[in-house]
């Protein structure tokens, strides 16, 4: 076995920097721990965390390809974070603008969820701890 312990992070694309991080931190509350202009590849890469754990490196990138499909597309389907109060993250997104589907209930799980769309359209999905 590899011995993996654990995600140590995700990587995000974003047309727009300065509005996705916006979006990660002042909407979803993620915190910037550090951020860098890479003048060689014409990129920002920002280090996020959620409750001190980095978790997101956020980057710009000249031109970068459309996504293929929403959300079907081959390879990572979408995000999802745990809440422990839907309704009430549920509330807040709307509170700022943040259209989400409906709530639904998991058929197995029996947990709610809801899925939403960060500003480029990846698929974000919030479930109920």
């Amino acid at each position: 076995m590899l011995g993996l312990k654990q995600v140590h992070h995700i990587a995000i694309i974003a047309t727009d920097y300065a509005r996705s991080k916006a979006f990660y931190c002042d909407i979803l509350g993620f915190t910037l721990l550090d951020e860098v202009y890479r003048e060689q590849r014409h990129s920002w890469k920002g280090d996020l965390a959620l409750n001190g754990q980095y978790t997101i490196e956020l980057f710009s990138f000249p031109h970068p390809p459309a996504r293929v499909s929403h959300p079907e597309a081959c390879g990572l389907r979408h995000l999802a974070f745990s809440v422990d109060d839907l309704d009430r993250a549920f509330a807040l997104l709307a509170d700022r603008g943040v259209l989400c589907e409906p709530i639904r209930v998991d058929p197995v799980t029996g947990k709610r969820f809801t899925f939403f769309n960060d500003p480029d359209g990846l698929p974000l999905e919030l479930y109920q701890a």
